[in-house]
């Protein structure tokens, strides 16, 4: 095996690369040869494979779902074939690590990693383990966790807690730069809207039926997700993108509040930002409930504020960002409490660690 390369897996969600965006640099200065495996149409893909240096291996992948269908049925053959073909990738790249951050793409990576004998180091970002990181923990040499909270639910002589990962590049935003990007000025504060990486049908909706109300206090950019723009409802002071990569930085810096899903690597990356928040996670009936636990968690650190789903209106929606807007000074200051500059290289000497025991 190779003692300076490493295999990196994990998509299906933006939330499932950003924390593998945040290493790769690391790995790379340090020289070490790097490889993605990832599917073959996921964000993973687009994501990784414009960084230069990484080389991508897109494999089967079935879907891990929680609910009836016959694509169930396939789904245990693509996930035989990508573990196999995991298993041939890393005979021939020969890692001496492999590293998930889950998504239903990582259960046969670290699957043909333990067949291998290559080390696999998980990291967990939400409350509590998804379905991809719960198969995957039998066959993994570590399991990390951003929550503290996240450690009951672990096997206790694998399980770490090191806290978030935070992309180096998200605190060099230029805040004149984002203003500009949006058509804004300095004499309004800016408010973000995020609604995930797929974009929400629900906040998109609710935001723009209370437009008139919200752009009397603020400035908002809004990012819709994919063919979620609406032309239709363009006007000063309001400005919509699909998705947004290497500009998000300047939109972060710019940004005096957020309105957000609760996934768990985007809201620590609002905590390492100082940005006070407000929350409206994915109700369990589209979800098994872990965006929920996220943002109960933040509320009652006083990181954030949270709203059901099912209690969004276009009225509720802006008398919860006004009541936002009036909490903040209190949020930073419990924001100020929390240091996100010690989880990257606590994550990154586990993963050397791994990879020098074998």
């Amino acid at each position: 095996m190779s003692a300076d390369r490493i295999l990196f897996t994990g998509g299906g969600t933006a939330g499932h690369v950003i924390v593998n965006l945040a290493l790769i640099p690391v790995f790379q200065q340090e020289g070490w040869e790097i490889d993605y495996i990832g599917s073959k149409n996921g964000i993973e893909r687009k994501l990784i494979e414009s960084i230069d240096g990484v080389t991508y291996h897109p494999i089967s992948t079935g879907k891990l779902r929680r609910y009836i269908s016959k694509e169930n049925v396939k789904d245990p053959f693509k996930v035989l074939k990508g573990t196999m073909q995991t298993w041939r990738i890393i005979g021939k790249r020969k890692p001496a690590v492999v590293f998930s951050k889950g998504g239903f793409v990582s259960v046969p990576v670290v699957m043909a990693a333990k067949l291998r004998g290559v080390p696999a180091v998980i990291h967990e970002s939400d409350f509590t383990p998804g379905l991809a990181n719960r198969l995957s923990i039998p066959f993994a040499k570590k399991v990390l966790a951003t929550f503290p909270e996240t450690i009951d639910y672990l096997p206790e002589k694998k399980a770490e807690y090191v806290g978030a990962v935070i992309r180096d590049e998200l605190f060099k935003g230029n805040k004149e730069k984002g203003l500009e990007m949006c058509g804004f000025t300095k004499e309004k504060p800016v408010l973000l809207i995020m609604g995930g990486s797929g974009g929400s049908e629900k906040i998109n909706q609710t935001v723009r039926e209370s437009l008139e109300a919200l752009l009397s206090e603020f400035q908002i950019v809004h990012i819709c997700g994919q063919g979620k723009t609406d032309p239709s409802v363009e006007q000063k002071g309001y400005t919509q993108f699909e998705y947004v990569n290497e500009e998000l930085k300047d939109l972060f810096a710019s940004a005096d509040f957020v309105l957000s899903r609760a996934g768990a690597n985007a809201i620590f990356e609002f905590l390492a930002l100082q940005k006070p928040m407000l929350l409206i996670p994915l109700s369990k009936s589209a979800s098994r409930g872990d965006q929920i636990l996220n943002a109960n968690s933040f509320k009652e650190k006083n990181y954030a504020r949270v709203m059901e789903e099912e209690a969004v209106t276009a009225e509720s929606l802006a008398e919860e960002l006004y009541n936002l807007k009036k909490q903040a000074p209190v949020m930073i200051d419990h924001m100020k409490n929390y240091q996100s500059e010690k989880a990257r290289d606590r994550v990154i000497e586990i993963i050397k660690d791994a990879g020098n025991s074998e």
